[in-house]
């Protein structure tokens, strides 16, 4: 009963028009960052679309970090106030960003252990393709693959285990060890969803450093987009079912609120079922609408395309569902949960259909400058959802809800 109170108590800060107008500044916000960071005719042009995608997952996965990782050790404390600590966390967030492309992958990784991770060392390796262009952008794809890896094991082990099996050490230790945890089992799962397919993007494949694609007997595609779009729609179930669904059902065998081992093995279950069948329903759907995909389709008959647009679609309704939790008190605060939870998932799903349909749009187009049309290859609105879920993040996490939300002291 003391949770339906406080989030009937929060409910009440938000007023749904300022939520909409928190929203549209938002959107502004995020224009203006596409337009200098990512624009084809903007201020840098990241957006080739790789290296802006590495560079946009890596400044999402040190929001997490810092977030839900180490539970913002040691970014929190009553010496600062909401708006500077927020400042604070953002400026740290985009160091670990730089750090971790240029300084871990390109400059450590990617020099003294995996060539792929930095494109100087794939040119000074030689061969064929040995271009800046192209090293980079498979630099960039291996460095979103590895970071896929740690958001969904990150995510989910926040949502599950929670403060397990740490609960009472101090804030310090408490966070060195969720990161060595979570940096672990990222490898782990990076290694076997996505390393096999980095080794065959390159002539000759690397075949004595990664084995032959697992998936691509029944996947009809070599291309860890497979895995990705899997993924992608297991994490909008974790995320959904964290921010929504309040923890339920996974919190019902957790009476303590701090997360434990059955828990834990129980939101990954869970959410990998959901996901599951959520990545097969949206495959049928496209199937109906495109008919079969076939090996060596193009475009929008690519096996590959599919399993990446399952993905991207699952990543629209999880960047919804963060906004109605955010910007709109998460709207329905009855007494029973599975209607509320229902409910508002129902709004997430109506807000990442209109997400599809804005981005697919001509005026996204114009706004955003990208490729015209579904399925282009030097397109993916997986860049667009994270630049705009890292704008909710922030306002989100590191500035505790500010301006809608203000703390009464």
């Amino acid at each position: 009963m003391s949770e339906i109170v406080a989030n009937q108590a929060e409910r009440k800060n938000i007023n749904v028009f300022f939520g909409l107008i928190n929203l549209a500044v938002a959107f502004v916000v995020v224009s203006g960052l596409w337009f200098v960071f990512l624009h084809p005719n903007g201020v840098m042009a990241l957006y080739t679309p790789m290296y802006g995608f590495s560079l946009l997952v890596a400044f999402v996965a040190s929001i997490v970090l810092i977030s839900k990782v180490t539970d913002f050790y040691p970014f929190a404390g009553p010496s600062l106030g909401t708006v500077s600590w927020g400042l604070v966390r953002t400026i740290a967030a985009v160091v670990i960003m730089l750090f971790l492309v240029y300084g871990f992958f390109w400059g450590f990784i990617g020099r003294f252990g995996i060539t792929y991770f930095s494109p100087y060392s794939i040119i000074a390796a030689g061969g064929v393709g040995a271009e800046i262009f192209n090293a980079r952008e498979n630099a960039s794809t291996a460095i979103v693959y590895l970071l896929t890896a740690f958001l969904w094991v990150a995510l989910t082990w926040s949502a599950g285990f929670g403060q397990w099996p740490w609960v009472g050490v101090q804030r310090g230790p408490a966070a060195l060890a969720r990161i060595g945890i979570v940096g672990l089992l990222s490898t782990i799962a990076y290694v076997v969803l996505f390393h096999p397919h980095v080794c065959y993007l390159f002539f000759p494949a690397q075949t004595m450093a990664g084995v032959e694609p697992w998936w691509s007997k029944w996947a009809m595609t070599s291309s860890a987009y497979y895995n990705l779009g899997l993924l992608l729609s297991i994490l909008m179930w974790v995320i959904v079912s964290d921010v929504l669904w309040e923890g339920y059902p996974w919190r019902i065998v957790d009476r303590k609120g701090q997360g434990n081992l059955w828990r834990g093995l129980f939101t990954l279950i869970g959410t990998f079922v959901l996901g599951i069948l959520s990545f097969m329903a949206l495959l049928a759907a496209m199937n109906i609408f495109w008919l079969e995909p076939f090996e060596g389709g193009q475009y929008t008959d690519a096996p590959y395309f599919r399993y990446l647009h399952a993905g991207e679609i699952s990543t629209f309704v999880a960047l919804a569902a963060f906004i109605v939790k955010t910007y709109f008190g998460n709207l329905v605060n009855g007494p029973n949960i599975w209607v509320r939870a229902a409910l508002r998932t129902v709004a997430a799903a109506i807000g990442g259909t209109l997400f599809y349909l804005f981005y697919y749009s001509s005026l996204s187009t114009f706004l955003l400058g990208k490729v015209p049309g579904i399925a282009q290859p030097e397109d993916t609105p997986l860049v667009w959802t994270l630049l705009f879920l890292s704008v909710v993040l922030i306002q989100a996490d590191f500035f505790a809800g500010w301006p809608l939300i203000r703390k009464e002291k």
